[in-house]
């Protein structure tokens, strides 16, 4: 009977590898992370350039622009944080520290997929009332109206890439490469390929002799 092989917990068997910026800025994860923080740069650019006018804002004059640029610079500040956790993840031996990476990185992702689901409803509506409702909010000549608009697609852009995000983060909490060997061994014995380890057979060797009882 062998011992239970003990995973790699959180990608711990890969700790310690040198740091390769080409294949860093493949991964999919880094990708959709420099993704969200454009999309995060632009939405709060957009409105803090053209979503107020008069110190109102356009759309029906509601927090819907203190909201987006909030949301939005917040998310810029995670993606840069989270980038860096992802630089140095594959140089954490810590388990534990590992682990606390990856929950902090699921639960903000998804936090954030969630708020700007929100985000991306209440401007669509707000600046849907201000074209109907509330047109005194808007800038005259239509200054301004291509930023909200912008700012506006690209929240709903942002629900898409936060949660692809969160999505692939999940894979860091199972990941172990295929070629990598478990760091407790079974018992002596257990593997029929060691050659250092002979299975036990019940058969008795030739060149041991039969014991004998002495006579007296």
């Amino acid at each position: 009977m062998s011992l239970p092989s003990q995973p790699q917990a959180y990608g711990a068997g890969m700790a310690g590898g040198s740091f390769d910026p080409v294949e860093f800025i493949k991964r999919p994860q880094v990708i959709l992370r420099i993704v969200s923080w454009v999309f995060s740069i632009i939405v709060f650019g957009c409105i803090s350039a053209g979503g107020y006018y008069d110190h109102m804002c356009q759309m029906n004059d509601s927090g819907a622009c203190g909201f987006g640029v909030g949301i939005g610079v917040l998310a810029f500040l995670f993606c840069i944080g989270f980038l860096v956790i992802d630089a140095l993840f594959d140089n954490m031996s810590s388990v534990q520290h590992r682990k606390y990476a990856v929950l902090a990185d699921l639960g903000v992702s998804g936090l954030w997929a969630f708020f700007w689901f929100v985000g991306f409803c209440f401007m669509a509506d707000m600046w849907r009332r201000s074209a109907n409702e509330n047109p005194a909010a808007l800038a005259p000549n239509g200054h301004g109206k291509d930023n909200v608009q912008a700012a506006i697609a690209f929240s709903f852009f942002s629900i898409i890439s936060w949660g692809t995000s969160d999505t692939l983060t999940t894979g860091y909490a199972g990941d172990q490469p295929q070629n990598q060997s478990s760091p407790y061994s079974s018992f002596p014995g257990s593997d029929a390929s060691d050659p250092y380890q002979q299975p036990f057979s019940g058969q008795k060797s030739s060149d041991i002799p039969d014991y004998q009882p002495p006579t007296y």
